[in-house]
């Protein structure tokens, strides 16, 4: 079972999905979808929680109390080892990001095989290099 790990990027799309601006959301969804149906596995660094509330409650307060609780109860578990927070420093001063991005891609690569999905197109021009990164838009749904 490929594993992998979401960005705030992606989750805002699951609450977002009727806004415009949001493009990729049905493949965000769909992804979604193959989690609850554990045909993909996920794992989160700490702060996704945090990270997703404060987008969200920035961009639509009404609906942060709803969504906050449907983001809480999928229980994603949380990768905390003091390596991911080691390799997450590193990866912020290597490509001048904040650590709170590249924690997200600390998981993924401290988890074998796991992939980091974003669609941050910032963060991915300046990671993919590190690997174990693809862009929303690209992830092959049909190879799950």
């Amino acid at each position: 079972m490929k594993t992998v790990v979401l960005d705030a990027s992606v989750i805002v799309k699951w609450v977002f999905a009727d806004r415009a601006e949001e493009s990729h959301s049905f493949q965000a969804l769909q992804i979604l979808q193959l989690i609850k149906m554990s045909r993909i596995g996920v794992v989160q660094p700490p702060h996704w929680l945090a990270e997703a509330a404060a987008v969200i409650a920035r961009l639509d307060p009404d609906r942060a109390l709803q969504a906050i609780s449907l983001l809480y109860a999928l229980e994603f578990p949380v990768m905390t080892d003091v390596e991911v927070y080691q390799k997450a420093c590193d990866l912020s001063a290597s490509l001048a990001q904040h650590v709170f991005d590249t924690l997200y891609h600390a998981v993924a690569l401290d988890e074998s095989g796991a992939l980091l999905l974003t669609a941050d197109e910032r963060y991915y021009r300046v990671a993919h290099r590190i690997g174990q990164i693809v862009k929303l838009k690209d992830f092959g749904l049909s190879s799950i």
